[in-house]
């Protein structure tokens, strides 16, 4: 046994910074304490009592949360315990519940004293509060679950935002800044929508304004977001004179958030529920739209329908009281602006799709030549010089062929300029046919084609090139027009040390070129052989 003891390694006491790490400094500070003052309680005109089970309360912890409270302070009262908060400032709340204001509370065995909930008056008919009753541990799992959504929801419309900044900045198409608009919008009304704007500590000047802020970001979020799907469901290349009055129409709607800031509560209210009527019914003009034009076979019209379907979801369970709504609101709000805000990044990303496509066939007409199919001497040129950097990397071989279709302006006085046409086509068409990568045959203009034989030179370039001079023959033949004779004079030049750009290779291969032109035409003359040596 002692033995055993002695062979047992001592553990070494944990050390700070290796074995652990501590952060943050002790604190003499209380625990802030709010005290319901009677300015806050002059202004809570809605009271509920929550009544004792049957029996009285049983003693256990009771946590009390209390959802929905858009505007105006929450009082939670039992007892001698009482804490009041505001939505748009966490400071003001117990810690232990994030997304709703809310208290625990420890009724003794017995007691029957209800627990008393008060808010001030809702900004709309409908919006009311949703209290929510029972053990600690499941209120405040809820509550956390609750706050994770609408968390999710704004960041998201950020990282839609950044993505569609992105796209603006390398495409500089203003819908894309206009949709990087959309979701800064979005972010703001959620967050105030959601009392985010309070949390951790208050980030927008809300104050006691939070009817005013809800108010005037649903009178320029709602009719933007309406204008965004009129153009998702085509209506504005149905009606194209809408897209010089409408925007004004939006503006102008979006100006009257101005003016809540003198209306009177009353007025906030009425201005409130008449955009939400209007929002409705331009959500359900839209679906109509988009059904007519789903008949007539125009498929985009199906973005229009995704992104509308659940706001008018919500405005039928509205109508019908329901339940779910009401506790959920916040949630369904900012789902329903989630869902709308990635319909829109989808077709959005249709867009970037056609602009690169645009873009690419716009770049191919660029660097193609049009009779033939073959790379321009704009891009034949850029495809030689990556050739010469990667044959000088590599320490490979490069040549290329200067290649000039003899007599050709005799071939189009004599049979036609049609003729001469077919004759580029064909001469293109044997040339790609027996390099490794078509992309290697180059229209340099007229009856000129640049041929790159990448990785070989010599006596291997020589021949390869003298077998397209036969081919190139043979084609002239193949094309059955009595007394049509093509043939071609072309220049061969190796990469060398002094090649120091482009240009020196291929002036080597056009003089190569023309000694082979009057040496008698029909031959391959090396840049690099003696002058009596290519007779």
């Amino acid at each position: 046994m002692l033995l055993f003891v002695l062979s047992c390694p001592v553990q070494a006491a944990p050390e700070a910074g290796r074995d652990y790490l501590v952060t943050g400094a002790p604190t003499s500070e209380q625990a802030p304490q709010r005290h319901c003052t009677p300015a806050m309680l002059a202004g809570l005109t809605e009271r509920v009592e929550i009544p004792a089970p049957p029996g009285g309360w049983s003693g256990a912890p009771q946590a009390v949360n209390v959802f929905n409270i858009f505007a105006g302070e929450v009082r939670v009262h039992h007892g001698d315990r009482e804490v009041c908060g505001r939505m748009h400032d966490a400071r003001t709340r117990d810690s232990r519940f994030r997304a709703g204001v809310g208290m625990v509370v420890v009724p003794p065995a017995g007691n029957r004293e209800p627990i008393e909930v008060a808010w001030a008056t809702p900004l709309k008919p409908g919006w009311i509060p949703t209290v929510r009753i029972g053990a600690p541990s499941p209120v405040q799992q809820f509550d956390t679950a609750r706050l994770l959504v609408r968390t999710a929801c704004v960041a998201i419309a950020i990282a839609l935002a950044f993505m569609a900044l992105m796209g603006f900045l390398s495409t500089r198409d203003r819908v894309f800044l206009g949709y990087t608009l959309l979701c800064a919008l979005s972010v703001l009304g959620q967050a105030v929508l959601s009392g985010l704007s309070g949390y951790p500590e208050p980030w927008l000047p809300i104050g006691d304004g939070e009817s005013r802020w809800l108010v005037a970001f649903s009178c320029l979020g709602l009719p933007t977001l309406l204008y965004v799907m009129w153009l998702l469901v085509g209506g504005a290349r149905a009606w194209p004179g809408t897209r010089r009055w409408l925007p004004w129409l939006v503006v102008g709607i979006g100006a009257t958030s101005v003016a809540v800031a003198w209306l009177p509560q009353e007025g906030l209210s009425r201005l409130a529920t008449g955009v939400d009527m209007g929002f409705s019914a331009g959500c359900g003009v839209i679906l109509a739209l988009g059904l007519c034009f789903l008949r007539r076979q125009r498929a985009d019209a199906m973005a229009a329908i995704a992104a509308v379907m659940p706001f008018l979801a919500m405005a039928a369970m509205d109508l019908a009281d329901s339940r779910l709504l009401i506790e959920y609101r916040v949630e369904a709000i900012q789902l329903s602006i989630t869902w709308f805000l990635t319909v829109s990044a989808y077709v959005l990303n249709l867009r970037l799709g056609q602009l690169r496509r645009q873009r690419d066939e716009m770049r191919a007409l660029a660097d193609t030549d049009e009779l033939t199919g073959l790379p321009n001497r704009r891009a034949g040129l850029k495809r030689l010089e990556q050739h010469m950097r990667d044959a000088r990397a590599g320490e490979e071989s490069l040549a290329v062929g200067f290649l000039d279709i003899d007599l050709f302006k005799r071939i189009n006085d004599v049979h036609g300029h049609a003729v001469g046409d077919r004759v580029l086509v064909a001469v293109a068409g044997t040339l790609t046919s027996v390099v490794r990568d078509p992309a290697d045959v180059i229209r340099m203009g007229g009856e000129e084609f640049l041929v790159l034989l990448p990785g070989i030179g010599g006596a291997t370039a020589r021949a390869r090139l003298e077998a397209m001079r036969t081919q190139v023959r043979a084609t002239g033949a193949g094309l059955g027009i009595e007394g049509l004779l093509v043939t071609a004079s072309i220049g061969l030049a190796t990469l060398e040390p002094e090649d120091l750009d482009a240009a020196s290779l291929l002036r080597r291969a056009d003089e190569a070129m023309y000694r082979a032109k009057r040496a008698g035409r029909d031959q391959v003359v090396d840049a690099g052989a003696a002058p009596d040596d290519s007779n």
